[in-house]
């Protein structure tokens, strides 16, 4: 994590004084803020010597959740063949990150709630309780409190994660950040592909004034587009871009797609499925209803994209990277 803004080093102060402690913590923030990062610097700093172990709850159907959750055992149904230790398990002595939390079926929450309660659990088709030792480290990137006032999330289990919640500032709070971020990233593309380009300074003060609705996943994603389109080793985002970052800000809030003449089906499809996820912030099953579609249809998908190493960010796609 990098930052000197006032936004980060607050948080760099909290994650310090919370991480040695067993608190369980719900991380909120943007798409694209870096909560798997915080989730991670908890951990590091912790002093657990087990796995940090993360598990995304709106990429995996719900009927397939508990198994990855809590285990199963032999024949606990069709197709288990053998006994599987869930991710609380495989997290003992560690840190098990739960993000999306609020995508977790309801049902589900419950089991969870007895969980952090209890710190024992019970397989799929098992009779005895397993010992528990893991530190819960949960995130979300919508409102946790509008969350329980729309039903996706239980408000028992909500005062449960709210032991310790920490806020993830989005990025236009932490301008400040931009070109330490910007020579990070341009930085890490330097050493992997053997160059020594640098971005010129009217470069780096017009990246700091952009929107960046994505965050630091969007200008990680810019950064390295100009650096892949660049003529010399001075970066100067002279290259016109595929859409212009101030563009991609408009697209990102308006109801419209950017197609070109020759994607394929499959292309089109993708990109339809993730803007319609980016405007129902993500609900998989608001966006099935406006798709048309099964939920499980849109799981499916998601899990192919994942497989295949094909689901980028919709920021992403935008940029062309």
């Amino acid at each position: 994590m990098i930052g000197c803004s006032r936004a980060m080093l607050d948080l760099f102060d909290s994650i310090g004084k919370v991480a040695p402690l067993d608190a369980t913590i719900l991380l909120y923030g943007e798409s694209g803020t870096g909560k798997e990062l915080a989730a991670r610097a908890l951990h590091d700093l912790s002093g657990r010597p087990g796995r940090f172990v993360a598990l995304n709850c709106g990429a995996i159907a719900p009927d397939l959740l508990a198994s990855q959750l809590f285990g199963h055992e032999r024949g606990a149904f069709t197709g288990a063949q053998q006994a599987h230790a869930g991710l609380f398990e495989q997290a003992k002595g560690g840190t098990l990150f739960l993000d999306e939390i609020t995508e977790m079926p309801p049902l589900l929450q419950v089991f969870l709630l007895r969980v952090l309660e209890s710190h024992a659990l019970c397989r799929v088709g098992g009779s005895r309780d397993v010992a528990v030792d893991a530190r819960i480290v949960t995130a979300c990137n919508r409102d946790p409190a509008q969350a329980v006032r729309d039903g996706r999330l239980r408000s028992d289990l909500y005062f449960r994660l709210m032991e310790f919640p920490l806020t993830i500032p989005p990025l236009r709070e932490r301008r400040e950040d931009i070109p330490l971020l910007v020579l990070h990233f341009l930085q890490r593309l330097n050493e992997r592909h053997g160059t020594r380009r640098a971005f010129a300074p009217e470069a780096l003060q017009r990246l700091a004034e952009l929107p960046w609705p994505g965050n630091v996943r969007e200008l990680r994603h810019a950064v390295q587009r100009h650096y892949i389109l660049a003529d010399s080793d001075l970066v100067d985002l002279s290259q016109p871009p595929r859409h212009d970052e101030s563009d991609a800000a408009v697209d990102l809030t308006e109801d419209s797609i950017f197609f070109t003449v020759g994607m394929t089906f499959a292309e089109v499809e993708r990109e339809m499925l993730l803007k319609t996820l980016a405007m129902c912030n993500e609900n998989k099953r608001a966006a099935a209803d406006k798709l048309g579609v099964t939920p499980k249809t849109v799981y499916n998908r998601l899990s192919r994209y994942r497989s295949r190493d094909e689901r980028k960010p919709l920021r992403g796609l935008l940029f062309g990277t």
